[in-house]
């Protein structure tokens, strides 16, 4: 069985995580401390769970699938794995304590993945202790159920590396794109402009969030509107991600909305937060002008 080393327990490593065990991977799971990390599996089980109430899954399933995951506190353990993944906040100096921290225990066939959504891999790689096997592998929230990974190669990473993480990505049953390494990559680069400017029409009073919303939904028959997914995605993440964008093209179209930085200076993030641009305390979300 192949080992799998997940690093940080959040939202998307919890996911890419549940996702590698479900798949037959043994996985570890870290994250700053280990009671995080157990209490990430202990959420897994109970989501694994639900799928067993909804006949989605067995019941062995489910079982085998959480037996797979072992909570870590430190790295040591990972030199048993053929991929690392980071999946930590989308801030570039904390990815770069993980590379280097990671690199001690990294085996010598090993891969270095990141699931960044905005930082440029080549950047990264040329921290890393081999940029040969280093790589983006970008999952999308929620992993479980989202199709897509996309799969990022730095200037300097090899062809092997990139055929293994492919691999990787359809054994786990999703579609892959190749994107080169451009700010943003494909998704996001144009994506979050898109909810940049939703939240640039609303400060600017064009329309209210109600509205904005259900023009998107309806006009363009997307299953969510763009503050409603920018709450679900994370204000911050978004943040962080257009901040990206702009500050490693140097284009103006992508400076971050002033009401995006005042929701997250106001710790308004989102659903993680119960509130964001709608309010999430009721039985239904409200929006919140």
């Amino acid at each position: 069985m192949q080992t799998v080393a997940v690093i940080g327990a959040g939202q998307m490593g919890s996911g890419i995580a549940q996702t590698s065990a479900q798949f037959g991977y043994r996985v570890l799971l870290a994250d700053v401390t280990v009671e995080l990390a157990e209490k990430a599996k202990a959420k897994i089980g109970k989501d694994l769970h639900k799928l067993v109430a909804r006949d989605k899954i067995s019941v062995a399933e489910a079982e085998a699938s959480i037996a797979r995951i072992t909570p870590v506190g430190d790295y040591a353990a990972f030199a048993e794995a053929s991929l690392i993944i980071e999946a930590a906040t989308e801030r570039e100096d904390i990815k770069a304590k993980i590379f280097a921290e990671a690199a001690k225990v990294l085996a010598p066939d090993a891969i270095l993945a990141s699931n960044t959504s905005s930082i440029p891999i080549t950047r990264m790689a040329a921290g890393s202790s081999d940029p040969k096997r280093f790589i983006g592998l970008h999952f999308f929230n929620p992993v479980p159920v989202m199709k897509l990974i996309e799969v990022i190669p730095g200037l300097a990473t090899a062809p092997e590396t990139v055929a293994r993480t492919r691999a990787f990505a359809e054994s786990l049953g999703k579609q892959v794109v190749l994107s080169e390494d451009e700010p943003g990559f494909v998704v996001n680069r144009i994506l979050v402009p898109m909810l940049n400017e939703a939240v640039f029409a609303l400060g600017q009073g064009t329309a209210s969030i109600a509205d904005i919303d259900m023009g998107c939904r309806l006009g363009l028959n997307h299953p969510m509107g763009p503050l409603e997914l920018a709450d679900f995605i994370g204000l911050d993440t978004c943040l962080d991600i257009v901040r990206v964008l702009h500050s490693t093209t140097g284009d103006s179209k992508y400076r971050p909305a002033p009401l995006l930085m005042k929701y997250v200076e106001a710790g308004w993030l989102g659903r993680k937060t119960g509130r964001g641009f709608y309010d999430y305390t009721g039985d239904v979300p409200v929006p919140t002008r």
